[in-house]
């Protein structure tokens, strides 16, 4: 991708030797149908200081007005010591990522599990928690109530697939077959999630139906989600 290729350069003579490592993870590093947001990049650089914050502001700017989620910065030693405290966002590395720049930091990553379930727990309840909290502000306009829905399913896509996983499932990486294995492991119907993947991938093409009845089932998929991961065990 050229804007890809485009933010590299840019870092590149922004930052010259200090920089270390620019890595796409995620979706947007795999075969699925991207979208806009999924292009998530980490840059490791070998220290941030205010400097380096100034320096890569024009370009952090640049990539958000094309509409990218902001790179991740980290210096060397985070990229290195902080898999246990955010271990949902590094085994997504280490499982989907590819080298743009530099050396592959992710490569001999050691990712520490033991609060990996608690934080699976902590992610689906704060993010089903604020989206209850959103939802009850524009439960009136079904455009924006529809919005808030699809904006957040790939999300709880991602965090589906790590429930699985603390579960002790082979989990897949691409969503609808996320989808799929949590409808069969949870005995649930997913159908909330196939509708709002659907509509952002815009291969809607029928009646959607009301969108207030859609995101009430949308919340109690995510409730029965949460209530899955509270009740397996933390692993020692």
């Amino acid at each position: 991708m050229d804007e890809l290729k485009e933010l590299v350069g840019k870092l590149e003579r922004a930052y010259n030797d200090r920089l270390l490592s620019v890595i796409l993870y995620g979706s947007g590093a795999s075969n699925e149908n991207n979208h806009v947001s999924d292009l998530n990049v980490l840059c490791v650089l070998k220290q941030i200081t205010p400097r380096e914050l100034s320096e890569g502001e024009p370009i952090l700017r640049w990539w958000r007005e094309h509409g990218y989620p902001s790179p991740l910065l980290m210096s060397e030693e985070e990229a290195h010591n902080s898999a246990d405290s955010f271990p949902i966002e590094f085994r997504d590395m280490k499982d989907r990522r590819k080298l743009l720049f530099g050396v592959d930091v992710i490569a001999d990553l050691h990712i520490d599990t033991r609060y990996y379930r608690a934080q699976i727990e902590h992610e689906l309840r704060s993010k089903l928690l604020r989206l209850r909290q959103q939802g009850a502000r524009v439960l009136s306009d079904p455009e924006a109530l529809l919005k808030l829905c699809v904006d957040s399913v790939t999300t709880f896509c991602v965090l589906g697939r790590h429930a699985l996983l603390v579960a002790g499932v082979h989990a897949k990486v691409e969503r609808r077959a996320v989808v799929r294995q949590l409808g069969e492991t949870l005995k649930l119907d997913m159908t909330p999630f196939g509708k709002l993947l659907d509509i952002r991938e815009n291969k809607s093409g029928g009646d959607l139906g009301d969108p207030g009845e859609l995101f009430a089932q949308y919340l109690e998929t995510v409730r029965v989600m949460v209530e899955f991961v509270d009740q397996l065990e933390d692993k020692t």
